[in-house]
């Protein structure tokens, strides 16, 4: 028996992780973030990026004819400037105008959003309080206390909630952590006539729960690799009632997860047939070759690819250099 084991067999379970398992964690991940060095640099490029998201240039024209795209995304004082960048890189391959839907996550302030109302005039932003009324009106807590507890705690979820909850229609929701360096035809083609569920490719599969689980609830195979940092869903075809009953059970029968968004989307469109963006255009967790030298349509910089995100990536997106090969 480990030290680890015996510790958590005498009651010393925060023992255990403060001495054992909090450090081992931590060096992880600074081996994981390639060493001191490596982080010193990733930050200075994340300053750098924060600096030149108000600068970015103004965008091109529209093509001739090119029919308004509407985006969501879930943001905030700590992603405004990922999200300028990820909108920016969008509309600038895209060719039409870009109308996004920004959802408060508390933090927005004036600042944050004077430079992306700047490249895109049509900017609407859902405030923290408007959201809050919504919340209290259509799940309530004593209907859906799951679902309210993991919105106040798991921040990840308000990109489905606060997203749909009492809306209608289709809607895309994009990760703020991507960029875009081709124009996106199989997104602009899916919001020109959106009739079926669209998600994105995972590096690998991250549902944080159990197939025999979630399959038990759904009743339905799900489909490999689901990843939500792309997801197009109709509004008024989410069954809230039956999300707080899935919460419920993945919590109570394997506690709570970083992945539970993911999770529950999976869920949401397991059987139906999907719109699946190409895995090699729409990258998930790029390689550190195809960060400095980009050849698909987007890349989802989850994981080890912050790292070329912060110092390479940004940069070629906004067109400011090539990136060493260094």
């Amino acid at each position: 028996m480990s030290l680890a084991d015996t510790f958590r067999k005498l009651g010393l379970g925060r023992i255990v992780y403060r001495a054992y398992h909090r450090p081992r964690s931590k060096i992880r991940d600074i081996v994981r973030a390639g060493g001191p060095l490596a982080m010193r640099r990733t930050e200075a490029g994340r300053r750098a990026m924060l600096a030149a998201a108000a600068t970015l240039p103004r965008l091109p024209e529209p093509l001739a004819g090119a029919r308004p795209v509407e985006l969501h995304v879930l943001t905030g004082r700590r992603f405004w400037y990922q999200t300028m960048f990820c909108l920016w890189s969008f509309a600038r391959n895209a060719g039409n105008p870009v109308v996004p839907h920004l959802y408060d996550d508390g933090t927005l302030d004036d600042e944050c959003l004077a430079p992306l109302r700047e490249h895109f005039p049509g900017l609407r932003v859902e405030t923290h309080s408007a959201t809050l009324a919504r919340l209290d009106r259509d799940l309530p807590r004593d209907r859906f206390p799951h679902l309210r507890e993991r919105w106040d705690n798991y921040p990840n979820l308000r990109k489905l909630i606060d997203v749909h909850l009492g809306r209608s229609g289709w809607k895309l929701v994009l990760d703020s952590d991507m960029l875009f360096f081709r124009r996106p035809d199989f997104l602009l083609n899916w919001l020109s006539s959106p009739d079926r569920p669209l998600h994105g490719v995972d590096c690998i599969e991250s549902y944080g729960y159990s197939r025999y689980l979630m399959e038990n609830l759904t009743g339905v195979v799900l489909a490999p690799r689901v990843n939500v940092g792309l997801c197009g869903l109709r509004s008024e075809a989410i069954d809230w009632e039956r999300l707080e009953s899935w919460t419920a059970a993945l919590i109570s029968r394997e506690r709570t997860n970083y992945y539970l968004e993911q999770a529950l989307v999976a869920m949401l469109v397991a059987g139906k047939a999907c719109a699946v963006a190409p895995s090699d255009d729409y990258l998930t967790l790029p390689t550190r070759q195809e960060c400095l030298a980009p050849s698909a349509v987007m890349h989802h910089y989850v994981d080890t690819a912050k790292r070329w995100y912060f110092t390479e990536s940004w940069r070629l997106a906004a067109g400011f250099h090539r990136a060493s090969r260094s």
